[in-house]
């Protein structure tokens, strides 16, 4: 009998316990209080039970009704969401927004903007990679993502569109145990940094293919994350540059030190600029729009003070990974 159930006998059932009876229950429905009690009278005839016992003067849940209550209102938000998405797909909204993030960048900020990507689009399902250096653009191209966040002036392709977000920056850093921490309160030579080991992030694409990046130590040990490259310089086996925003605590509380060394810049730091990207074929539907504008929304509740990303002109910026 559960095949003669309608979800406007459920609807009718829920709105008679809101509303407190079945004459108020028709009142909110517009409809004849004949109906409602028509609705729910064959409602109970196919779940095969009693709803509400109306020996009373108001009728009342039955101990089955009760139980039987919560699922009936699971059902119906199920349905609504169902019509919902349904709608969205017919407005061009994407069932997956798929972003590939530059290593480099604060993966917290992503975080935040897709907080606000599911409160707008809570059916569009959501699909973040981490990737160094060409990782971005390549997920771009083999269309592995529909959007992605990428650091720096190293990796272009004409078949790409890049929308400038805001610079980001990146510091030498060594463990405070390391003998480089401990020379000349960690000022050292480009002679200096050659004699010790440089931990550099690796390009899992072919993109980077002949080229460098800023690598000054004939000694390296490389590795695929950034993570590990947080963790091995933390352990004291060598030194290299980590974005500003992943070892501020760690300088902080002085687990790590800065280097200053003239040969990676003033005090070792390197600025360079974050884009949001998208193949030209692919444009960002309503939640990778929704997604663009929540990153500077979500930028300035983290509390930066960053500014615009600025293209260099005539200089390419180089970055040690």
């Amino acid at each position: 009998m559960l095949d003669a159930l309608t979800l406007d006998q459920l609807r009718t059932f829920v709105a008679i316990v809101d509303a407190g009876g079945f004459r108020a229950a028709a009142a909110r429905l517009r409809r004849a209080q004949s109906a409602v009690s028509h609705a729910v009278a064959g409602l109970e005839s196919a779940l095969g039970v009693t709803l509400f016992d109306r020996s009373g003067r108001r009728p009342a849940l039955t101990a089955e009704g009760q139980a039987l209550l919560g699922t009936a209102r699971e059902v119906l938000l199920r349905v609504d969401a169902l019509r919902a998405h349904a709608r969205g797909l017919g407005a061009g909204v994407e069932a997956e927004l798929s972003i590939a993030v530059d290593t480099m960048f604060p993966l917290a900020i992503v975080g935040l903007a897709l907080m606000q990507v599911r409160e707008a689009f809570p059916h569009v399902a959501l699909r973040v990679s981490v990737e160094p250096l060409g990782g971005p653009l390549s997920a771009l191209l083999e269309k592995r993502a529909s959007l992605a966040i990428q650091a720096g002036e190293d990796f272009r392709d004409p078949r790409v569109v890049q929308e400038p977000l805001w610079n980001e920056s990146t510091v030498a850093v060594v463990a405070r145990t390391h003998p480089l921490a401990r020379s000349n309160g960690g000022r050292v030579g480009i002679e200096a940094l050659a004699r010790h080991l440089q931990i550099v992030l690796t390009d899992p694409t072919p993109l980077s293919e002949g080229r460098t990046f800023g690598v000054l130590s004939p000694q390296i040990c490389r590795v695929a994350t950034q993570d590990a490259k947080h963790a091995l310089i933390l352990a004291g086996l060598g030194w290299g540059r980590l974005p500003a925003w992943l070892v501020e605590r760690d300088l902080k509380e002085r687990r790590l030190v800065r280097l200053d060394a003239r040969a990676l810049g003033p005090r070792a730091e390197s600025r360079f600029g974050t884009y949001l990207a998208h193949r030209i074929d692919a444009p960002p539907g309503p939640a990778g729009r929704c997604f663009v504008d929540a990153l500077t929304r979500a930028r300035r509740r983290a509390g930066s003070a960053a500014k615009p990303a600025r293209r260099p002109r005539g200089q390419r910026v180089g970055r040690t990974r």
